[in-house]
């Protein structure tokens, strides 16, 4: 989804298997998108709206990150939510 070269990414499924995406496509992303993806984004939003990487990519919830994370060397973030 950043585009950078990094030494581990993880596997997000496109639809969440949660909304019926567990033997759908998948796509490898690096553990900060993977991460801020699912902080910033509903597994609803991503099953609807969000299917596809170029989606993804054009997310406005995500243009920040992004623009962050491509000038970063950043391999690994913790960023999830608190449990309420």
């Amino acid at each position: 989804m950043c585009q950078r070269e990094v030494q581990h990414t993880s596997r997000h499924h496109l639809v969440p298997r949660e909304e019926g995406g567990r033997h759908g496509p998948t796509v490898e992303l690096c553990q900060p998108c993977h991460s801020t993806v699912h902080l910033l984004l509903t597994n609803r939003d991503l099953a609807r709206r969000y299917n596809t990487v170029e989606s993804l990519r054009s997310a406005e919830e995500l243009q920040k990150y992004l623009y962050w994370v491509r000038r970063s060397r950043v391999e690994r973030i913790s960023n999830r939510r608190a449990r309420r």
